[in-house]
């Protein structure tokens, strides 16, 4: 009876109700609606300066940047993903390496913002995820054997695939990475048994979707919003985590940037880039849309998550979502309609819009504020430079926030940066870089980047702040013991008061923290995990600001802790 429990696979029930059941994490978010909320309180504000480190992992070999994984745990294992497309299972009582899964990767690979993987995905007796030759490998989570794997699209045409697979319904549900180099952003939904495709959704205009083989409409309206030939070289990648809600039966994927980033070669809203898409997870159709940066010229992906949650506005219960977009603006949804309920800024300093307009939507944009045209430059090659805030690495990035039913907030890790931006000519070629546009990311202020930020929904007011000298680029997680569990690159993981901000407890690691930590209860006893390991985009693209955080080192370690004992 004992084998047979250990032997039970990860079921939809078990997903659906993660945030529930914390005696395992089997999904990226802690749930579909990946709130990163656990209730358990064994480490709570009194007990938690009496956390201590477990054990700890190294990932080994002269492999390291930016670890972004999310662990897993099921059945007294953790299974976590690691740069270079690796996958290693894990005993979660001692560390022990079970087994490790490493991709062969072909040489011409182009991931554009570091070799991550933020995660894998359970079902049944599977562990899925995703490599940067952009394909889906399913294995056997007792023996690591790969039991199928299919290609998701062409790694020399740009494409690549980062996130963590969601599963919804049998299915594993993935996008695409890619956006800089002129790819088609989509959602495709497989059996999570066999790996069969089941639909497919372009998010750009003119590209057809297919359910079971067969033709499933286009995705909006040829040339409606895209000039030419451009909306087949769309950019929209779907490249961070997406999520899901059982309740409106709605898939919400982020949509990246529009290619090229020169908007004046593609004039017009440039549908469905800089998004956020819900798709019906039975039919592959899109239920709605809601853009967050129409023609973007900013390179504000809409990719970060939508988080559903209940919001309370006039005394009513509205069933909501909301986003922290690279924009700077926080959008608060309604999530079976995608109405625009609440708009306002969460960093301090924003250049290309004066607003949202509430009624329609839309951005209020300052048009001195976009770059310039480089056809009415003097040259023909460089437009005019502007000074635009935020940065084009977000006011948040792929960092997921936090929410927590208890207190009402949201947990933001946040980043105040600038850049001056320019923009230049450019055309299409298979596999190399389709910006037309260059950059330098400056620092807002000198003493501080990143700010982990309690916000209200309802108010929009910032309730309490962290302020860390270089960018937070790790995600959060919140418990049912009021506390609030943040990364940053220095190499601490922190814990604060949920309710106030306060720090009360802090361990260094090693290296940055740049992935969102997980706890979960085993033989009793509450467990928190984190991965360590400084890489990612601020290092690769964060101009005066990489130079600034030069000094900080790579590593690869998975840490494990729990409450001493007395």
């Amino acid at each position: 009876m004992v084998a047979a429990a250990q032997a039970k696979g990860v079921t939809d029930a078990d997903i659906l109700n993660d945030a529930q059941t914390p005696g395992d994490v089997v999904s990226a978010g802690l749930g579909p609606w990946a709130q990163r909320y656990s209730p358990l309180a064994q480490v709570n504000t009194g007990t938690v300066k009496n956390l201590v480190p477990v054990w700890a992992f190294s990932f080994g070999s002269e492999k390291q940047r930016g670890q972004e994984a999310t662990p897993l745990i099921h059945d007294g294992k953790i299974f976590v993903t690691a740069s270079y497309s690796r996958l290693f299972a894990l005993d979660a009582r001692t560390g022990k390496k079970l087994w490790k899964y490493e991709h062969r990767l072909p040489d011409g690979i182009m991931p554009c913002c570091d070799v991550v993987n933020r995660g894998a995905a359970l079902y049944d007796h599977l562990v899925i995820f995703g490599t940067l030759d952009a394909q889906l490998l399913a294995l056997d989570r007792d023996t690591g054997k790969v039991v199928w794997k299919e290609k998701l699209a062409d790694y020399q045409a740009g494409y690549s695939y980062t996130a963590a697979p969601l599963i919804v319904k049998g299915m594993v549900v993935t996008g695409v990475s890619g956006g800089e180099f002129g790819v088609a952003g989509r959602v495709d939904a497989r059996d999570a048994k066999t790996g069969r495709l089941i639909w497919t959704r372009p998010v750009c205009e003119g590209h057809m979707g297919y359910l079971n083989g067969k033709e499933n409409g286009l995705t909006g309206t040829v040339n409606a919003t895209w000039p030419g030939d451009l909306w087949k070289t769309c950019g929209a990648a779907t490249w961070n985590n997406f999520t899901y809600d059982p309740q409106t039966n709605l898939i919400y994927a982020g949509t990246g940037n529009p290619a090229p980033w020169n908007s004046w070669a593609r004039p017009g809203d440039n549908l469905y880039s800089a998004a956020t898409v819900a798709i019906d997870a039975d039919t592959g159709k899109i239920a709605w849309h809601y853009q967050s940066t129409p023609h973007d010229g900013w390179d504000f992906d809409g990719v970060n998550e939508f988080v559903p949650f209940d919001f309370k506005k006039d005394g009513k219960r509205i069933k909501a979502g909301a986003k922290a977009d690279r924009n700077g603006f926080f959008y608060v949804n309604d999530r079976v309609t995608g109405k625009l309920i609440k708009a306002f800024p969460f960093v301090s300093k924003i250049t290309w819009a004066k607003g949202i307009d509430e009624s329609s939507g839309r951005p209020l944009y300052v048009p001195e504020n976009r770059p310039g045209n480089p056809a009415q430059s003097a040259d023909g090659k460089k437009g005019q430079v502007v000074y635009s805030c935020p940065s084009f690495l977000g006011g948040k990035n792929q960092q997921p926030m936090a929410y927590s039913p208890d207190t009402g907030l949201f947990y933001v890790p946040a980043n105040e940066w600038c850049m001056d931006i320019w923009n230049e000519p450019v055309a299409y070629k298979k596999g190399a870089a389709y910006l037309g546009a260059g950059f330098t990311i400056k620092p807002l202020y000198e003493d501080y980047i990143g700010a982990l930020r309690a916000i209200d929904p309802a108010s929009g007011e910032i309730v309490w702040e962290y302020r860390n000298p270089a960018p937070l680029w790790g995600g959060v997680l919140v418990t049912g013991g009021g506390l609030v569990f943040a990364g940053t690159p220095e190499g601490y993981l922190k814990a604060f008061d949920a309710k106030t901000g306060k720090e009360l407890w802090a361990f260094q690691t090693g290296s940055g923290v740049v992935a969102p930590p997980v706890t979960w209860e085993m033989d009793g006893e509450q467990y928190l995990a984190v991965v360590s390991g400084w890489g990612g985009a601020v290092p690769l693209w964060g101009g005066e600001v990489a130079k600034r955080v030069a000094y900080l080192e790579q590593g690869g370690m998975l840490w494990v802790f729990k409450l001493k004992r007395e």
